[in-house]
């Protein structure tokens, strides 16, 4: 089953009614909540943790600042906050050794990631090689910015499919039910729905956030029985 991964961040800021937000999904069969490194204050962030927790759920992190210095201090604020992921960032042996001894799996960016909101470039043979290097250096799996590609997003998931040994969280504007089902229908350990889908009740229209919610959850049960 693929994972979803529910975001509720706008152009890569994390809303600031963040924590209302999660009480109005909690109930809608969500299992995956993320934030970004970008967002309301620390207390917010510990107070969200501490909720999706106690609700049994798996917790996310992903670091869209691309400066060295921001983005170590976003690793040390997810150590913090004890979630259960880390997505993104591109800093990655100096990101192993902060995590070292912690339970914390990681999935940084493939690819040249530039701007906020991160956009993605470079070939499709270059990503995969990055991957590759990835990969030796021991990551979880890697973070694929799949519509926010200059290219073809489903090519570039199929070549890291075909070549890795590692699985891929897909981020980036997976924002409409049938590019839902596609990326899931490609056997992706897991992809992230957030502001231009769910916030903006795109997938339901007149539906409720949980609404959004449980649509993108059908839609991903009807692509992986499709396998």
């Amino acid at each position: 089953m693929v994972n979803l991964i529910f975001m509720p961040t706008w152009y890569d800021v994390t809303v600031y009614n963040v924590i209302d937000v999660f009480e109005e999904v909690k109930d809608s069969g969500i299992k995956h909540f993320g934030v970004k490194d970008i967002g309301p204050e620390e207390e917010v962030y510990i107070e969200l943790i501490r909720r999706c927790k106690r609700e049994g759920m798996t917790t996310y992190m992903e670091i869209v600042r691309l400066n060295e210095q921001e983005h170590i201090e976003s690793v040390k604020m997810a150590i913090k906050l004890g979630v259960d992921h880390i997505i993104g960032g591109k800093f990655v042996e100096h990101t192993i050794k902060l995590i070292k001894g912690t339970n914390i799996r990681y999935w940084p960016y493939v690819g040249k990631v530039v701007g906020h909101p991160c956009k993605l470039t470079g070939t499709i043979e270059e990503i995969v090689n990055e991957g590759k290097r990835y990969e030796a250096l021991g990551v979880d799996g890697v973070n694929v910015l799949s519509y926010r590609y200059e290219g073809n997003p489903e090519e570039l998931i199929k070549a890291l499919k075909d070549s890795l040994n590692i699985p891929i969280i897909a981020t980036g504007w997976i924002n409409t039910l049938e590019r839902i089902r596609k990326v899931a229908s490609m056997g992706v350990w897991g992809l992230t729905v957030g502001g231009t889908s769910i916030l903006a009740k795109k997938l339901v229209p007149g539906g409720n956030l949980s609404d959004q919610l449980k649509a993108a959850l059908r839609e991903i049960e009807m692509a992986t029985k499709l396998e």
